[in-house]
């Protein structure tokens, strides 16, 4: 460790090694077990047959299918490679160990002689550098150095290190030859946590080319505007920008105060997010991006907040924390963790989710065991064989307690083992159990987070005697010398809360202590769809009542004494609402326990006949006539989801302007779609334009023939405006599928947006 580094550590609180903290709880027992079996289960030949026929040996067995037979194979390896490193720590399973040791034997035989190891060509590092498409491969890149380290770090595999270090030089060698310009076009495709990952190998190779590779990934101008309170996320990718903020806290956490800079811009980011973007599970995004600040209730959909996001914002907070001490982080990494993460696993299967829906009637998607191959399944293998990191924290002798999991923590530095017992929310207290060494007496100042939910008096015991605790920083403080035995039984009283959207106080979720409720909505015609590449989303091909009318009062008055309209049962985990109109229908449950039918978090609490509720219903009945009428629809200047409408094209690149994600070409470029349409029946293409491209024509062909030149006109505005075009049967010729081609004409243009063909909408 440098200097400089050591400089940082001693102010930070430091986290346990995962082998110290043992889950006691049955349900995070299952989840664990669920994901060792799934490690477990995995063929590693299948896993590594991509890399061996990027390096020309023949492979051992066939690729598996879905995201792991497309440009972004090897993702999931790298994934792997963490989870298992990460599960090996805790059980010392010989079995995971060896997986490790063949893992890294076969990549050793295929990695290049300039360091190159990868699943996919080098030419896919040269497209993005060409603005060509590709599909992410720094993004890949990212997770196989992270999987390597982790491999070196957690389980001691010495050969990891020499590979990753070689990759490393090969990084350094290929970012040394960027220009500014050149460095600008790679940012702007997503690159995963690439500066994250080369401060880490820095850490462990003390190689400064492997630094200054790091720093070619930091995006300066961003973290400036973030540092200066800009929310400029509108339109960013979430799960791209997120790592990025990891990366920059990396640098702070790797060289010290001299780049405090990046400290403040990540905390600042963080405020930013949380307070601003994010849903009351913790979790943030639509459709992958972030929107307007404080547009939340307006984003609602099918394909909100992506787990991979909150797999990444835990990581930041959990650093965040140990930096400042400040409790808002554990707060908020409470809730994420409880409502977000494992809300995110069936604990039948141990599958994981990619998108968890925000808007009322729709129902949890999981991936599959080995078809998909999901970025979401890949963070979820490293979710789940980590769910005790950050339950505890310390500073010599001073113990942090944030979480309230049943788990016993082995203080080997102290020479003390706590055994937490907490069943919340089932059970309002949780009780510590002190062990000392020979049973010698041990001075140690412990820490207990006073959460944000607490409703009421705080009762501490110890020893079965009452105890008033000091709080310091809305944490209870017990310093004292610890006996062997000895007993803190603490009582965290517990309320329903409502929490509202900031853009509609009628939209309200509920929440029982740190747990998100929800309604079950029933199993009817729980068919899927897809979205992206593979990506499966629920349907809802049914009208779902998604409001609440209170009887005899106001909806604020309603809300203003929740705790007498929605009442616990007394015997289990269920609340029932009080005084409206769906007392006898909605039952509501901890929402990380709902896997199996249609729910509602969130709920429009309206009068009846009100403009509200007019409006809800107005905006309800469009969303589902334009759903109805779309045949096909692509989301512009996503790479997935053009990738899977065999996206072509020659100088175009993607962005996002004004919140909108687009493709431009200049005049001459174009860029082409494959995209389904009905031959019996009539279509229409719509497309989005940005009037910020103003005096400018595009030229639409279908099939390669001319189907309408579109101009913008003279004023420039911050505006999108969609266009509607008829497709003359002549074009389709009677096919399922028809190639869309934009062309501009004479300057740089582009669509926006969502790209659809449907029927005609008859509002």
């Amino acid at each position: 460790m440098s200097a400089k580094e050591e400089a940082v550590k001693s102010h930070v609180l430091q986290d346990f090694a995962i082998n110290q903290v043992h889950l006691t709880g049955e349900f995070h027992i299952n989840a664990f077990e669920k994901e060792l079996h799934y490690l477990h289960s995995y063929d590693l030949d299948r896993l590594l047959a991509g890399f061996r026929e990027n390096r020309g040996l023949p492979p051992k067995a066939e690729k598996y299918p879905g995201w792991e037979d497309t440009e972004i194979r090897g993702h999931t390896l790298g994934h792997f490679m963490t989870a298992c490193a990460q599960a090996y720590e805790q059980t010392r399973d010989p079995a995971l160990l060896n997986k490790l040791d063949y893992i890294i034997s076969e990549l050793t035989e295929c990695q290049f002689e300039s360091g190159y190891l990868s699943a996919f060509p080098e030419s896919l590092i040269d497209n993005v550098e060409k603005r060509q498409p590709a599909w992410v491969p720094w993004y890949t890149i990212h997770k196989l150095i992270a999987g390597l380290i982790a491999v070196y770090q957690r389980a001691n595999v010495a050969d990891a290190k020499s590979l990753v270090c070689k990759l490393g030089d090969w990084v350094a060698l290929r970012t040394s030859r960027w220009s500014q310009e050149l460095q600008t076009i790679v940012l702007s495709v997503e690159y995963g946590g690439m500066n994250d990952c080369m401060y880490d190998l820095y850490k462990i190779s003390s190689d400064p080319k492997h630094l200054e590779a790091a720093h070619k990934f930091d995006e300066i101008p961003l973290f400036k505007a973030i540092a200066q309170g800009a929310d400029i996320l509108k339109g960013k990718h979430a799960n791209t920008t997120i790592p990025k903020f990891l990366g920059a806290l990396n640098r702070y956490l790797t060289l010290g105060d001299s780049e405090k800079f990046y400290l403040e811009a990540a905390k600042k980011f963080w405020d930013i997010v949380v307070y601003h973007h994010t849903y009351m599970t913790g979790g943030n995004s639509e459709s992958e991006h972030f929107g307007d600040p404080d547009v939340l209730d307006a984003r609602r959909s099918d394909i909100t907040c992506e787990t991979c996001n909150s797999y990444n914002m835990l990581k930041l907070t959990r650093e965040l924390f140990k930096l400042t001490r400040d409790k808002k982080y554990a707060d908020y990494y409470e809730t994420s963790y409880m409502n977000a993460i494992l809300s995110s696993q069936n604990p039948e299967t141990g599958m994981t989710m990619y998108f968890q829906p925000m808007a009322t009637g729709y129902f949890k998607i999981y991936s599959s065991p080995f078809e998909h191959f999901w970025c979401c399944t890949g963070t979820g293998m490293e979710s789940f064989t980590k769910l005790n990191d950050s339950i505890y924290f310390y500073n010599d002798n001073e113990l942090y307690v944030n979480q309230f999991i049943s788990s016993r923590l082995d203080f080997a530095q102290e020479d003390i083992t706590i055994t937490q017992t907490a069943c919340i929310p089932d059970r309002d207290d949780v009780q510590f159990t002190m062990e000392t060494a020979d049973g010698r007496d041990k001075a140690m100042k412990l820490y207990i987070r006073v959460p944000y939910w607490v409703k009421g008096e705080i009762t501490v015991l110890l020893n079965g005697k009452r105890f008033e605790p000091e709080i310091k920083n809305e944490y209870l403080e017990v310093d004292r010398t610890w006996h062997n035995g000895d007993v803190l039984h603490i009582v965290l009283p517990m309320k329903v809360l409502a929490c509202r959207l900031p853009d509609n106080p009628a939209a309200v979720g509920f929440q029982y202590g740190p747990i998100v409720l929800s309604a079950a909505l029933g199993n009817e015609d729980m068919s899927l769809s897809s979205t992206g590449i593979m990506v499966q989303v629920p349907t809802k091909r049914m009208l779902v009542k998604d409001f609440i009318i209170p009887n005899g009062m106001s909806p604020k008055e309603w809300i203003l004494s929740i705790e007498e309209h929605m009442v616990k049962e007394e015997d289990r985990m269920e609340f029932r609402l009080r005084n409206t109109d769906e007392d006898d229908r909605l039952i509501f449950t901890p929402h990380y326990k709902q896997h199996t039918e249609r729910y509602g978090i969130y709920w429009n609490i309206v009068e009846s006949n009100s403009k509200e509720l007019e409006r809800h219903l107005e905006l309800g009945r469009l969303e589902a006539l334009t759903k109805q009428a779309t045949i096909d629809s692509v989301q512009v200047g996503n790479d997935q989801y053009e990738l899977q409408h065999g996206i072509k094209g020659e100088n175009t690149f993607s962005g996002a302007w004004d919140g909108q994600n687009g493709r431009l070409a200049n005049e001459e470029g174009w860029f082409s779609y494959t995209l389904a349409v009905d031959p019996d029946d009539e279509n229409v293409l719509q497309v989005t334009y940005f009037l910020i491209n103003h005096n400018r024509a595009m030229n639409i062909y279908v099939n390669d023939q001319l189907l309408a030149r579109e101009e913008t006109g003279y004023e420039r505005r911050r505006e999108f405006v969609t266009k509607e075009y008829p497709i003359p049967q002549a074009l389709i010729q009677q096919s399922s599928q028809i190639v869309v081609k934009f062309m501009p004409e004479a300057d740089l243009n582009g669509i926006y947006g969502v790209l659809r063909t449907m029927r005609p909408l008859n509002i």
